[in-house]
């Protein structure tokens, strides 16, 4: 039978199947990939528990030890999931970055930091939330690190699902007040402690914020109004790519390499100065030869700002990943110093081992399950372009600084979610101060409720879901922890 005999309804048929077939491929594709991503996580939470029962398997307590590695690992890729999301984001959003790109710098800089700064020795439980002492024995306490990490992880994996960046560290901080609590009662709590960090709750997202809406309004005035913007360029982004390099200098100073050296913070802001001074001189010939031919509007600007935001999204995750990786595994070194020596009140350092698999957890976390939250960060809560979200990094590491230097403790997730707030309301701001500025013009300063709404930079839905998540963070971990300790002690009390 020739082409010509066939009847058109039998290729109609043919169509609609083959159709089906692609449609039905795409869709089972689709549901396919988080699953892969399900998977791989508990294959990597399976291989924590293989390596501890390898080091453990003939000790004393080795399932302890084997189940708090699986707890561990889960944190650990949580926290790649969730938190850092803050420092791709941005770049992102930006346009600096694509998604494959931030994500294989963040694991590689995540990873190193991790592994050649992080580990630093972590003299008491969560930064002293709980008195060790107050435990009692060591099966109460190490049933308590258990609990705090689990519940800290599920509240976090709880948060990456509902699209919520929230702070690791307050999760780890509420899971070990929750334990503590049940196993010893209230007055075993470091309440001043707690008020410091209820109040970096307010104190964290404010500096960043404003930090960030500063130098934006700094780049807006003395660059994108001017009427010569490539010159105005050539004069400032260097200042600006200097004040960003000595302000990560000092940052990793004070924080990225205090495993590897310690340096008090005067040392830290003369190494940021002279960085500043050579990154500004460095910086001055290859801006010039940057704009060389741009034309002068707004988008020729973006160009001069994408490298640096590299960069300092590169150190933001070097920092992040030898400062964070402890909120996955300070609990679970502590486990392993009071199962091996029964001591649980001094300070103690987190084996190789265990660093190792807060590295790769978060670095694996991140891959599998990271690319949700950078799009949030990234591209929903405001819209970014590289000198916003420049500023959002910048705040980041300034925000550290102002931070150390006063005392107070804040969280990195709340820093860099907070500077991008305050970029996306700090252009609300300027552009109904210009509108009314342009009315007025034509003695009609008004603006109608309808064209308010319209105009809003800042997706309120968003807002209200993070600051709620923020808001009940500690508590809601406290509450999870607590329950999962009484559950631990119903099923096999805490003679460990």
């Amino acid at each position: 039978m020739s082409n010509n005999d066939i009847d058109p309804r039998h290729l109609e048929t043919l169509d609609r199947d083959l159709g089906r077939l692609s449609t039905l491929e795409q869709a089972t594709g689709y549901v396919s990939r988080p699953l892969i991503g399900l998977g791989a996580g508990l294959l990597f939470v399976v291989f924590a528990a293989i390596v501890a029962a390898v080091l453990f398997g003939g000790a004393d307590h080795s399932l302890v030890v084997i189940i708090a590695a699986a707890f561990g690992a889960y944190m650990a890729l949580n926290i790649g999931a969730n938190d850092v999301a803050n420092n791709m984001g941005p770049a992102v959003g930006a346009n600096a970055l694509t998604m494959g790109g931030a994500i294989i710098i963040a694991v590689v800089f995540e990873s190193a930091g991790a592994l050649i700064a992080g580990g630093d020795v972590v003299s008491t439980i969560a930064k002293g939330i709980i008195a060790p002492e107050s435990m009692g024995t060591s099966g109460s306490f190490v049933t308590a690190m258990m609990a705090a990490l689990l519940a800290s992880a599920l509240w976090v994996n709880l948060a990456t699902w509902i699209g919520a960046p929230v702070s690791t560290t307050h999760s780890v901080v509420g899971g070990v007040m929750g334990a503590g609590i049940t196993a010893a009662g209230f007055a075993a709590v470091s309440w001043g402690k707690m008020g410091a960090i209820a109040a970096s709750w307010v104190i964290s997202p404010l500096l960043g914020g404003v930090i960030a809406a500063a130098f934006l309004w700094f780049i807006k005035s003395n660059i994108i109004y001017r009427e010569d913007k490539i010159a105005s360029a050539r004069r400032w982004v260097p200042v600006l790519v200097g004040i960003m390099g000595g302000a990560f200098a000092t940052y990793l100073s004070v924080k990225g390499v205090k495993k590897i050296v310690k340096i008090d913070f005067s040392d830290a802001l003369l190494i940021g100065l002279a960085s500043a001074i050579l990154i500004w001189l460095v910086m001055i010939p290859v801006i010039r030869k940057q704009s060389e031919g741009l034309e002068n509007r707004n988008k020729s600007l973006k160009k001069l700002f994408g490298i640096p935001l590299i960069v300092s999204a590169a150190l933001l995750s070097f920092a992040h990943g030898a400062n964070d990786v402890a909120n996955a595994v300070g609990p679970l070194a502590a486990i392993v110093q009071a199962t091996e020596t029964g001591d649980f009140t001094h300070a103690f350092g987190i084996p190789t081992w265990v660093m190792v698999i807060g590295a790769l957890g978060i670095s694996f976390g991140l891959f599998l399950f990271g690319p949700k939250l950078i799009k949030m960060v990234g591209n929903q809560i405001t819209k970014l372009n590289p000198m916003r979200a420049y500023c959002v990094a910048l705040s980041a590491a300034i925000t550290v600084i102002v931070a150390s230097w006063l005392g107070l403790p804040v969280s990195s997730t709340h820093i860099a979610v907070g500077g991008v707030f305050g970029v996306g309301f700090f252009r609300e701001w300027d552009a109904a101060r210009r509108m009314r500025a342009a009315k007025a013009v034509v003695g009609n300063p008004e603006i109608a409720p309808e064209e308010r709404r319209r105009r809003k930079l800042v997706r309120r839905s968003h807002f209200m879901t993070i600051i709620a998540a923020w808001v009940i963070t500690v508590p809601a971990a406290a509450l999870l922890s607590a329950g999962i300790y009484m559950a631990i002690n119903g099923v096999v009390g805490a003679g460990f």
